[in-house]
C-alpha cells in the first residue's frame, strides 16, 4: 500500500499509471473490470432476532451464564437473578449499539456522491461515482461531496466539512501545498 499523501503529485500519478489528462475510456473500463465498482460493500443483514441472539455469543457471557447456573444450583436466587439481569442488559445494549452502527453505515452510503466529474482523454466527463477507478482525475467544486478516497493534486481555498468524521459543525480550512 502506497502512502500517496507523501508523494509529489507527479509521483502519485506515476504510481497509478495516470496523467493530468485522465485515463482513456478503454483504460477506465479495464480498471473497472479489474478493481470493481467504487462502492461500499453492503453489510450482510441479519434479522433482529439473530442479531439479539448473537449478543450472547461471547466468552464473558458464557462465563456469566455458567456462574448463574452454579448460583442457582446453590439456591442463591438473588445472585442468579442479578447475573442473568446483567447478561440481558448487556445483550440489550449490544443489540441497540449494533442497530445504531448499521444505521450509521447506511447514512454513510447515502452521503456518498452519486456522480463525479473526471478527466477522460483531456475532457471533463460526468460519470457515476461507482465508475471511478484508481488513476481517475476527479474535479471537485465548491459544495461537492467527495466521491471516493482521493489524493489532491492541487487545491485553492480548500475548506472541508468534517462533521461526519469529527462532529465539527463548521468547515475547516486546510493548508495544502503540492510537493
Amino acid at each position: 500500500m502506497t502512502d500517496f499523501h507523501h508523494l509529489s503529485p507527479q509521483a502519485a500519478l506515476d504510481t497509478v499509471d495516470s496523467n493530468a489528462q485522465g485515463l482513456s475510456h478503454e483504460e477506465a473500463a479495464r480498471r473497472l473490470a479489474q478493481y470493481g465498482p467504487n462502492r461500499l460493500k453492503p453489510a450482510r443483514r441479519r434479522g433482529p432476532w439473530l442479531r439479539f441472539l448473537l449478543q450472547f455469543h461471547n466468552l464473558l457471557i458464557y462465563v456469566l451464564l455458567a456462574s448463574a447456573c452454579i448460583t442457582s444450583l446453590l439456591a442463591h436466587w438473588v445472585d442468579t437473578s442479578v447475573i442473568i439481569g446483567v447478561v440481558f442488559i448487556n445483550a440489550a445494549i449490544g443489540f441497540i449499539q449494533e442497530g445504531k452502527a448499521e444505521r450509521a453505515m447506511d447514512a454513510i452510503r447515502r452521503m456518498l456522491s452519486p456522480e463525479a466529474i473526471v478527466m477522460r482523454e483531456d475532457k471533463r466527463v460526468v460519470i457515476a461515482a461507482e465508475a471511478l477507478v484508481p488513476g481517475d482525475i476527479v474535479m471537485l467544486q465548491s459544495g461537492d461531496k467527495v466521491p471516493a478516497d482521493l489524493r489532491l493534486l492541487s487545491a485553492k481555498n480548500l475548506r472541508i466539512e468534517e462533521a461526519a468524521l469529527t462532529g465539527e459543525s463548521t468547515a475547516v480550512e486546510k493548508n495544502y501545498r503540492c510537493r
